[in-house]
């Protein structure tokens, strides 16, 4: 018997998109709401699952909050098992799809397992500094990756990886779900999560209040209270977008602006934001939902702010914790690459953000992934 699906979702929400992709792959029917459309529809989903973010599936009577790669897989998924590639990349960001395309291209048998498309970048209001753009959203640019990879001969599955083993001279990747295949090499571009608060009962609050994703659950605030924590590029232009769907915005710094200086011009004229440097949140309150914080600000003590909603924008920490071991990490946790995006390990290669090197820009990561494929397709030559 065919089970009843809805998706709830807003307009921008690439982990929605990419919900909505995984039941179209499998072809499981469902129905799409748009909540930061759909007031009545928001109240419905948030009594559902107590959430005030997406996306939020239903099946039958089971409440799905995210985009559980993991339990959708169990539900809906089928994998062929057992099966050899020449390279398996970790990750499908920026750096992961374009190494899989320069794959593809080299006629390699290419495998990418992925939670996410697009990793960060999907959260990116507007990107002004890709090439060929003069302004072009996160979700829109990953969309025409991820379009040029599914137009190749590549695989591409929504999972989470959990394992690296060596079975004699191949990679043995395991996932979440249960798919277990091997390699001959990897590409590992598994990017970075964000960085939290670390704030008490920071966990009870996120998804009531407290969100990592502002593309996607900022049309649940509108016309609310609203706070932004942060100062870099992300955290600016998080404000700046939020102050035409927000009544109010409070940016908050813990020591001062970082950001570019587009970013920061753009904050003036706007008089719903309300800067606050030197400070940081030391308290969350609500039941059942995130109603105030307590700020403290340096040189003036501690206030209580009234807010329905806050962002948080204090930077990401690389996703290596089941690589520790198998490639060489630095101090920050990064993979340590050499300038051909070569790790300690042989056949195993990485590129992205979650890579050593210095800068990290969509661009840089993608060329970086387009080097890492490219070695990889030698290293295999070398097999021969």
């Amino acid at each position: 018997m065919m089970s009843t699906v809805t998706v709830y979702s807003t307009k921008n929400c690439p982990y929605c998109r990419m919900a909505k992709a995984f039941l179209e792959k499998y072809g499981v029917p469902y129905t799409a709401i748009d909540v930061g459309a759909d007031t009545a529809a928001a109240h419905k989903m948030i009594a559902l699952s107590g959430q005030r973010g997406v996306p939020v599936i239903t099946v039958d009577d089971e409440v799905i909050v995210g985009f559980d790669s993991q339990r959708l897989n169990e539900l809906f998924g089928t994998h062929a098992a057992g099966e050899t590639y020449d390279v398996i990349i970790v990750g499908a960001g920026p750096g992961g799809l374009t190494a899989a395309v320069y794959c593809a291209r080299k006629l390699l048998k290419t495998l990418v397992v992925s939670e996410s498309i697009g990793g960060q970048a999907l959260e990116s209001w507007a990107i002004e500094n890709y090439m060929g753009y003069r302004m072009i959203t996160g979700e829109d640019l990953m969309k025409k990756f991820e379009e040029q990879v599914r137009t190749l001969d590549v695989r591409l599955e929504l999972d989470r990886v959990n394992g690296v083993t060596m079975e004699e001279n191949l990679f043995v990747v395991t996932t979440v779900s249960g798919l277990s295949v091997k390699a001959k090499s990897l590409i590992l571009t598994p990017g970075k999560q964000p960085r939290k608060l670390g704030v008490e009962n920071e966990e009870k609050y996120l998804g009531r209040g407290l969100s990592i994703c502002s593309t996607c659950d900022g049309p649940l605030f509108k016309d609310k209270k609203i706070a932004v924590v942060g100062g870099g590029n992300s955290a600016l232009q998080t404000a700046v977008e939020m102050s035409s769907i927000a009544s109010s915005v409070s940016l908050l710094v813990r020591s001062t602006i970082k950001a570019d200086p587009v970013y920061a011009k753009k904050l003036e004229g706007l008089k719903n934001i309300t800067v606050h440097l030197h400070t940081q949140i030391t308290a969350l309150a609500g039941d059942p939902f995130l109603q105030h914080i307590t700020i403290a600000t340096e040189g003036q003590g501690e206030q209580r702010i009234d807010v329905d909603g806050v962002f948080i924008e204090v930077g990401w920490t690389p996703n290596t914790e089941i690589f520790d071991g198998l490639v060489e990490l630095n101090g920050k946790k990064e993979i340590v690459v050499d300038v051909d995006g070569h790790t300690s390990r042989p056949g195993v290669f990485a590129a992205g953000d979650v890579t050593s090197v210095k800068s990290k820009q969509i661009i840089i990561a993608a060329g970086e992934g387009a080097k890492a494929a490219l070695e990889a397709y030698d290293y295999l030559m070398s097999l021969a």
